[in-house]
Parts: C-alpha cells; sequence; structure tokens
C-alpha cells in the first residue's frame, strides 16, 4: 500500500489549494517542498500586500498556446469562490485600479487562510525536503527524496515556474513533463521590466524615476497604466503586461498623451497664442523633462506660430506614436511569472490529469499559462489547484 494518497510537490498558491481540498475530501495527503517556508510568493506578492484576485476574469486575460484550455477551471472555480472563503476568515481587503483585490493588511493572512485550510484537510506538510527522482510503477509513484522513499498513487506538479529564484523557484516540474515524455514551451520572463539597448538607456537614464501615464502597443495588444523610467530601461505596470507580449527584435509603439489629439490642440493654441513656445505648451501635459528628451530642442524653442504642419505632424509623432526598440527584459530575477511551460494540449483542462500518464497532474505556473498583471495568475492557481484536488 502506498504511504499516501496524493503526493503534491510544491506548497506555493496551486498546491495549497490542492492539498487542502484532497485533504478535505479525506485523501491521505503530503505537501512537499524544498523550501524553508511554504508560499513564499504569496508572502512577496503585491508588496506584501497579496492581489489574491480580480473582480473580472475572463480566459482573455490568459496567454496560453493552447487560449481555451484556461476556461473550464476558471468557470468552476471562480473569482468569487475565492473571495467567499476569503470572507469566511474575515480577511479585509480592497479594491485598486481595475478590479485588482489586495488585502488590507499582510499577504501572510492569505497563507494563514490557506494552511488552515490544509490543517482542516489533516495534510502533512513537509519543507526543506527536496525530490532527487520519480518514477512511476504499477500501483502509482516512487519518490527519492534526501529523507527517503515515499509512494503516492496520485502525484501533483505544483513547482511553479522560474520567476525569483529567491524564493526556491528551480525547473524540477519541467524536468519531470519530459521525463514521462510531455512537451514543454520554452520557458521565459513575463510579467518584468525591459531593458533598453545602450544608447537609448544613456538617453533616457536621467529620466530615471519619472512615472507617466500611457498607452504601450504590441502588435494587436495595448495597455493602459504608468510606464516609469528606471536606470535600466522601463518598467511600470504597462511594460509589465506589455512584456507578455514582446518578443525580442520587435518594437513598442508608445503614446504618452493618450486622452489627448495633440494635433487639434496645437493647432488651436497656435491661433490663440502663437508667440508661446512649444515647450511652454507642452508642458501642460507632460514633464519638461520627458519633453526634451523625446521632441527636437529646434523644435521646443521656437513659437507656436512658426511651426509648419510637417514639424507638428513631426511632434505628434514623437509624442502619440514614439517608438523603441528593448534590448531585452531583466530576466527572472525580477519577473513576476514565467511564460512558457508544459504544455497543456498534453493535460486535461477539468482534472489536470496527464492524458498520457494515468495518475500524473500538473497545476499552476509550471503550466502553459500566463496570466495578465493583476490578480490573475494567483486565481488561476486557487482555479486549477481547486479542480485538481477535486480528483486526486
Amino acid at each position: 500500500m502506498a504511504d499516501y494518497d496524493v503526493i503534491i510537490i510544491g506548497s506555493g498558491a496551486s498546491g495549497l489549494m490542492c492539498a487542502a481540498e484532497a485533504g478535505q475530501r479525506g485523501r491521505r495527503v503530503l505537501l512537499l517542498d524544498h523550501a524553508r517556508k511554504p508560499g513564499n510568493k504569496i508572502r512577496m506578492s503585491g508588496g506584501g500586500r497579496c492581489n489574491f484576485t480580480n473582480y473580472t476574469v475572463e480566459a482573455e486575460n490568459y496567454l496560453s498556446h493552447n487560449p481555451h484550455f484556461v476556461k473550464s477551471a476558471l468557470s468552476r472555480y471562480t473569482q468569487w469562490d475565492f473571495l467567499a472563503l476569503v470572507q469566511r476568515y474575515a480577511i479585509p481587503y480592497h479594491e485598486r485600479d481595475h478590479g485588482q483585490l489586495f488585502c488590507d493588511d499582510s499577504a501572510k493572512a492569505i497563507l494563514d487562510m490557506l494552511l488552515a485550510e490544509c490543517e482542516r484537510g489533516g495534510v502533512e506538510l513537509r519543507l526543506k525536503c527536496a525530490v532527487d527522482s520519480v518514477a512511476r510503477g504499477d500501483d502509482g509513484f516512487t519518490l527519492k527524496t534526501e529523507t527517503g522513499e515515499l509512494s503516492c498513487q496520485s502525484l501533483v506538479i505544483a513547482t511553479g515556474g522560474l520567476s525569483i529564484p529567491t524564493a526556491g523557484a528551480t525547473p524540477f516540474g519541467y524536468r519531470v513533463a519530459e521525463q514521462f515524455g510531455i512537451r514543454v514551451w520554452p520557458p521565459c520572463a513575463g510579467l518584468v521590466p525591459l531593458t533598453l539597448q545602450p544608447e537609448e538607456k544613456a538617453r533616457f537614464a536621467p529620466l530615471s524615476g519619472i512615472a507617466v501615464d500611457a498607452v504601450i502597443s504590441c502588435d494587436d495588444q495595448s495597455f493602459r497604466e504608468n510606464i516609469l523610467f528606471t536606470h535600466r530601461g522601463l518598467s511600470g505596470p504597462a511594460i509589465l503586461q506589455i512584456s507578455n507580449y514582446w518578443q525580442p527584435g520587435e518594437a513598442l509603439v508608445i503614446n504618452w498623451l493618450p486622452d489627448v489629439v495633440l494635433e487639434d490642440e496645437l493647432g488651436t493654441l497656435k491661433g490663440e497664442q502663437p508667440k508661446q513656445h512649444l515647450k511652454t505648451a507642452l508642458a501642460r501635459w507632460l514633464p519638461q523633462r520627458l519633453v526634451a528628451t523625446l521632441v527636437d530642442r529646434a523644435l521646443l524653442d521656437s513659437p507656436l506660430g512658426s511651426l509648419g504642419q510637417a514639424q507638428i505632424d513631426a511632434v505628434v509623432k514623437s509624442l502619440q506614436h514614439f517608438a523603441i526598440k528593448p534590448g531585452g527584459t531583466e530576466g527572472y530575477r525580477t519577473a513576476e511569472v514565467t511564460r512558457g511551460g508544459v504544455d497543456c494540449d498534453a493535460i486535461s483542462s477539468k482534472s489536470f490529469e496527464a492524458r498520457a500518464v494515468p495518475g500524473l497532474y500538473f497545476i499552476g505556473e509550471v503550466l502553459d499559462v500566463t496570466g495578465w498583471l493583476g490578480g490573475y495568475n494567483l486565481q488561476w492557481a486557487w482555479s486549477s489547484g481547486w479542480c485538481a484536488g477535486q480528483v486526486v
């Protein structure tokens, strides 16, 4: 007889949710992790306040090579279901922009709630226990660990992605998938600041610390949020969002004045105040240092009345169709999530069991599912963990 009905490797968001659900169904559950503490990324999320879900969650908020994969889980365990759990534990929370929900106090409240749910289900939590190897036999799986051999009927891989290595991220989950012949889409950093080419970096470095509400576009995808200049490149919510869609070598297009029809405004001002300098006119909308970096200095020092249509077009292009080609990303060190991962075509969207390997399950960030910034990745963890927890 196996030591456990279920062993879950990874005590992050999806692993904790899965363990709690399976345990409360009466399953003998062991939750394993090589880290010293459970839920490291939960603690760190939302600047320590945990952006635990969003009022609006749709399949469109996720990227995957199989875009329909998320629909079943998100419809079966919704943001409202998780919110009901939060309310049951009387955790105070608040809404920020775009329906994002955060704890009023510490992210630890969400972690404590999940640990309490695991305790309710009689889950055994074993930390500082790395898994050396996984083998499949006739009646389940055998794991060799630092502390000895373990066996189970169902094995759940909830090891997350490669983002934030300081939180304990490893490629273990991908290696298990490949061991059993399951395709892994190449992982890369997601929701990550972008770096600039040396020339652009030198040009924009003096703007470090300035944040501007702007619209950023890449291919057919656009986001409107703050863009923050850093000494390495570009960050802020809009940049993190578009980083999920940006590919190396592509240009981004930024509209620094999304609420202004600049050509019309400059035309009106030119008629009303022809002696006003362009830089004075633009200062009503944007920081002067940014304007001085983006617009040709000779134009900035010109009176509005002296500007021809071609010059006004050049100003509009500089400020509302500004193209920039990033040099790369800051990588996993600062990435909030990992793009790519275990191929969803190989996994059941209802049970999260590997189609070709009965008893083996993959949940959470280890899968090729990446959510937008704003609570979507944690909601994916809750939904996928809950669904697997009903069947393992």
